[in-house]
């Protein structure tokens, strides 16, 4: 049989997508490659959530250094990005992220010189799909595809379509096999995890958790993923009561994605500034030490310098320990498209400004947890020789030694930077950002 090379770009919903399609793959008796020298097909599955022009640039590598294999683009396909796709190749079989349980189908076609293009939108339920995990210690498992909102910038509705939750009976089975596989670490994922319920006229994400806690016993950890803040608002206090299993990381990735209240208006979000400190005040009064993440976007259409200077004084009175931060870049279809943009010049200074503030922040907060002594799970393996373990905060923490990926271990923190703890490593050796 042929071997398949599985390349994957993006969150971790297109990571298990690719476990997915690896596991289906391997069911049917192809083989998998660790080298793509080594492969008579590449699969590429693509982000274009932040844009298409890193995807249509990995496209054009592919074809140009590897011209004798055959290519399927897989993961975010809209239908505008087609027509750029196959300027550049004629001969890729492409197949959108509702279309990954049919990715057999697609290898065997293409294997007898057919060109398939699965783009249909389809409700497949994920969650029971075979996988071939790229970490043996975390099981990802989606809950739902879609969303459940409209953003004025965003392109997920266009590719992901509306929210689709699946059955908790699909979900918990899942956990159960990845906790009976040995896996420590359960990332519950989707689009938006707080949407989750809502095609069902509810908003399930709490029953769903109390469930998965209730009826999976093992020693893991649940790392609960991102939630959009016009939900959190609903559910905050169900959240906090289930924070307090130790089995939930306490962390919180929850973007804001402005500080000004017009500019959220702009962007569609269903919250407003106040709203969102309060959620934020909430949690870290009721869940020691939590860990909040969040997103910003700088130079969103008319973002004035006064509206961005918002921004900057909302994240130093709310400290986040991290922020993703992206300069607006425009989504064919949205309405944001269609407004007055900010010039690149002004969006490189906004970013980089928001950069300083956040690392001046990041050090200060970081230094806090200085002879901290506790346990980690050693969940990543890291640069020059180290491990990246994870303690309760979901705080990554970055140690030497003869250890392996599942070790828990206790540890005192012994310095920092603005991206991890440090036990044994001086922070000026090595560089290591976390990732969420």
């Amino acid at each position: 049989m042929e071997t398949i090379y599985v390349q994957t770009h993006g969150c971790s919903a297109n990571v298990v997508d690719s476990e997915s399609m690896m596991g289906l793959l391997v069911e049917s008796g192809f083989k998998l490659a660790d080298e793509i020298e080594y492969s008579d097909i590449i699969i590429l599955n693509i982000c274009t959530v932040k844009g298409s022009h890193v995807a249509l640039k990995e496209i054009k590598n592919f074809t140009k250094h590897f011209p004798e294999k055959k290519l399927i683009v897989a993961g975010c396909i809209t239908k505008p990005l087609v027509a750029s796709i196959r300027k550049i190749s004629q001969e890729a079989a492409l197949v959108n992220t509702h279309n990954i349980h049919r990715i057999v189908e697609i290898v065997e076609e293409l294997l007898h010189g057919n060109i398939m293009e699965a783009l249909t939108i389809e409700n497949t339920i994920k969650a029971d799909l075979p996988g071939i995990r790229t970490n043996n210690v975390i099981g990802i498992v989606p809950i739902a595809s879609g969303c459940s909102d409209r953003c004025a910038y965003c392109s997920v509705k266009l590719i992901k379509g509306n929210i689709f939750s699946y059955p908790k009976s699909s979900i918990i089975n899942a956990v159960k096999k990845n906790v009976k596989d040995g896996c420590k670490e359960i990332w519950i994922t989707s689009q938006d995890s707080g949407a989750y319920g809502l095609d069902n006229g509810k908003r399930g994400l709490p029953k769903l958790l109390d469930e998965i806690l209730e009826e999976v016993q093992g020693n893991y950890k649940i790392r609960l993923g991102m939630i959009n803040p016009g939900h959190v608002k609903y559910i905050a206090d169900d959240i906090i009561q289930i924070f307090q299993d130790d089995r939930m990381f306490k962390f919180l990735h929850i973007p804001v994605e402005a500080g000004n209240n017009e500019v959220l208006g702009k962007m569609n979000r269903k919250y407003n500034v106040h709203e969102f400190k309060e959620m934020i005040e909430k949690f870290k009064r009721y869940v020691k030490g939590i860990t909040i993440a969040t997103d910003i976007i700088v130079g969103f259409p008319t973002e004035t310098e006064l509206q961005f200077q918002d921004s900057l004084h909302l994240i130093q009175e709310i400290k986040p320990d991290v922020i993703n931060i992206s300069r607006f870049s425009s989504r064919p279809n949205t309405k944001a498209e269609r407004m007055k943009q900010v010039s690149s010049n002004i969006k490189k200074e906004r970013s980089k400004a928001l950069t300083d503030l956040f690392l001046t922040i990041a050090l200060k907060q970081n230094k806090k947890w200085i002879g901290w002594k506790g346990k980690i799970l050693i969940d990543e393996i890291g640069k020059d020789n180290t491990w990246i373990g994870r303690n309760f905060a979901y705080k990554p923490v970055i140690v030497k030694g003869n250890y392996k990926l599942g070790d828990n271990i206790d540890v005192e923190i012994k310095d920092v930077t603005a991206h991890d703890l440090r036990v044994n490593i001086p922070a000026e050796k090595i560089e290591i950002s976390s990732k969420i």
